[in-house]
């Protein structure tokens, strides 16, 4: 899943190079904190935060599969 992630976040962002997703676990939760450059944050949020809310519910379905829970926090 921190794949996932990592793929969803180059592909929307100018400097993929600065793309950085951390994962921590506890228990049957994950969160995973996704950095990336200051000028890219707005593309990441997208409008009204639709492309954030777009990759948590992603995660949420990949995440159901494996019986986990899961967050994204954006850094």
């Amino acid at each position: 899943m921190k794949e996932l992630v990592e793929v969803l976040a180059k592909n929307l962002v100018d400097n993929p190079d600065q793309v950085s997703v951390t994962e921590r676990i506890d228990g049957d939760n994950i969160t995973f904190e996704l950095n990336v450059a200051e000028s890219d944050m707005g593309k990441v949020i997208g409008k009204q935060g639709r492309i954030a809310k777009a990759m948590r519910t992603l995660l949420k379905a990949a995440a159901n599969k494996d019986k986990k829970r899961v967050r994204l926090e954006i850094v």
